[in-house]
């Protein structure tokens, strides 16, 4: 066998020289190509391969995580987001709390970070009354009584033995945007709308159970109540619990999170997220409303003829653009770029069948294109293509439903609602864009 001479240490220097230069000459002859590739295009600007005449060290060398070993595969059990994406987080404020500390509060979605329409379990929003109860799933109980022939008390188990449906759906606070009533508050999308989220919840339909025990025709009200500490109770009208209701105990393929009712919940498609009783521990049926204190002192709104909305179930048609946003302004464009204009819509009534964008706060309008999954009382992801010029946008979404209700400005809203009620705010809102591309949070009375 021929002897093959180990190379010197001049000469392994010099193949990695001759590697290094090969491999630079390779991705800039790649960057012309591709430069002159997109260039042709009318969607992006030209990538370049250098910036201030240097190269790009992160393309040109190798980087430490493609010439070493990653970490082992079981590390994390439970899988976790990337240490780099840790800043996209649910957030609160005091100003979201009612007793002064995290007990009685809400934790906003970070909607500028989303995409499509499902929200991680680990980002959906979150209410308390009284701090996040830790509840036992094999001690846990349902009981199901009032105007029924078989009174029943269910174990999870139990419940789990009902046929199960898995269906696609937001959960809305009735507050959402309460903060922006007057005037806007936060310059920020997270906290001016980011009091909803999307899933898919699985679970069984209330129907289900209910033609198992018997209801009582003569029934017209459900008492939902709820096992943690603060009993949060609504009643549902029995339109509602015969139609869609859900007693769910899964959130995208996993057990409901601690903060999202674990073990079950009710869920409501469409309605206030209030009424979508966590914890669920009691079903009662009656003839009456039971006019507990969330739909008596709370969640009512009072009218410009003095008279009070008690029992504001759907929430109405709405939509925000989501980018940019203030979170994400546009500050790194140049004139003549192409880019993106994207935002979410939904209904409580039914189906997203149109979005209008404004570039000028409402004077003209465009049509944005919907796209992926386009669903009844779920979001729906809306798109516009935009020429950036570099100069100051009052930026708005309008959204219609197959309800044939159509997003009403401000004004609108003020002339029908009044300004004493913080609850089904869903009037236009507007993003102001700078030349600069900063982006501030606005609000146009028209």
């Amino acid at each position: 066998m021929k002897k093959i001479d180990k190379p010197s240490t001049e000469d392994s220097s010099l193949v990695l020289d001759t590697a290094k230069s090969s491999r630079r000459d390779f991705f800039k002859k790649a960057a012309v190509y591709s430069a002159s590739a997109v260039a042709a295009s009318s969607l992006l600007s030209p990538v370049k391969l250098s910036a201030k005449g240097k190269d790009d060290e992160f393309i040109m060398e190798e980087q430490p995580w493609a010439t070493s070993l990653g970490y082992e595969l079981n590390k994390n059990p439970y899988g976790v987001p990337s240490p780099y994406e840790h800043n996209v987080v649910r957030r609160t404020t005091p100003l979201l709390s009612s007793a002064g500390d995290m007990h009685a509060a809400i934790s906003v979605t970070p909607l500028q970070d989303l995409k499509g329409i499902i929200t991680p379990n680990g980002l959906f929003f979150t209410r308390t009354h009284n701090g996040v109860a830790r509840i036992d799933h094999d001690k846990h109980r349902l009981m199901i009584h009032g105007m029924v022939k078989k009174p029943i008390v269910l174990t999870m188990d139990e419940l789990k033995k009902y046929p199960s449906e898995s269906v696609i759906h937001f959960l809305e606070c009735p507050s959402n945007g309460a903060a922006e009533w007057k005037t806007p508050q936060f310059d920020s999308i997270q906290f001016v709308k980011g009091m909803m989220s999307c899933t898919e919840w699985t679970g069984v339909r209330l129907k289900t159970i209910l033609e198992d025990v018997g209801v009582d025709p003569k029934a017209l009200w459900m008492l939902a109540e709820g096992g943690d500490g603060s009993s949060m109770s609504r009643t549902v009208p029995m339109e509602k619990v015969m139609d869609d209701a859900m007693i769910v105990y899964a959130m995208n393929g996993e057990a409901l999170r601690e903060e999202q009712g674990y073990p079950v919940r009710l869920l409501l498609p469409g309605w206030e997220a209030n009424l979508c009783v966590k914890w669920l521990k009691r079903l009662e049926f009656g003839t009456e409303p039971w006019y507990c204190k969330e739909e008596t002192s709370k969640y009512t709104t009072l009218l410009p003829t003095g008279k009070a909305i008690q029992h504001f179930y759907p929430l109405e048609v709405n939509s925000i653009v989501t980018s940019p946003c203030p979170e994400k302004p546009w500050t790194d464009l140049k004139k003549g770029d192409m880019v993106e204009i994207e935002g979410l819509a939904w209904s409580g009534k039914g189906t997203i069948t149109h979005v209008d964008i404004s570039l000028d706060g409402g004077k003209n309008w465009v049509e944005a294109k919907l796209k992926g999954l386009v669903l009844p009382k779920a979001w729906t992801r809306f798109s516009y293509m935009y020429k950036y010029e570099g100069k100051e946008l009052l930026l708005e979404s309008r959204a219609v439903d197959d309800a044939g209700d159509v997003q009403p400005t401000v004004n609108q809203e003020k002339k029908t609602m009044g300004v004493e009620g913080v609850y089904h705010r869903n009037s236009i809102n507007t993003w102001q864009v700078t030349a600069k591309g900063e982006v501030h949070n606005a609000q146009m009375r028209s």
